[in-house]
């Protein structure tokens, strides 16, 4: 069990790490609640209501491209990663291993 006063940062840390998810996970186009299935599944648990607009600020700065499918009788808003998301993606996963690799490197107290 984890100490509720750390919450906030744990939070903050995994806000991050749902951006790269998401930019890796949308390679494929899908829509938001199947995004949210995907992320759950591979363990990076997120609520709709963090999603959809951590969504509408990537395909903002261009990270994310989007399409409306009105084929179905609700209509749907289709994401794929662009290729600015693609080359943002690279980084952010290279900055993770290297932070990765200096956590494990640091000593633990014990």
């Amino acid at each position: 069990m984890v100490d509720p006063d750390f919450d906030v940062h744990l939070q903050e840390l995994r806000r991050g790490t749902i951006v790269l998810a998401s930019l890796q996970l949308l390679r494929t186009p899908g829509y938001g609640y199947g995004l949210l299935e995907q992320l759950a599944s591979a363990g990076f648990a997120t609520d709709a209501n963090t999603l959809y607009p951590l969504l509408r600020r990537l395909e903002k700065q261009g990270y994310l491209d989007s399409e409306w499918n009105t084929d179905d009788p609700r209509p749907r808003k289709f994401y794929r990663t662009s290729p600015a998301g693609i080359r943002l993606a690279a980084i952010m996963t290279a900055e993770v291993a290297a932070i990765a690799s200096a956590t494990a490197a640091l000593p633990t107290g014990d």
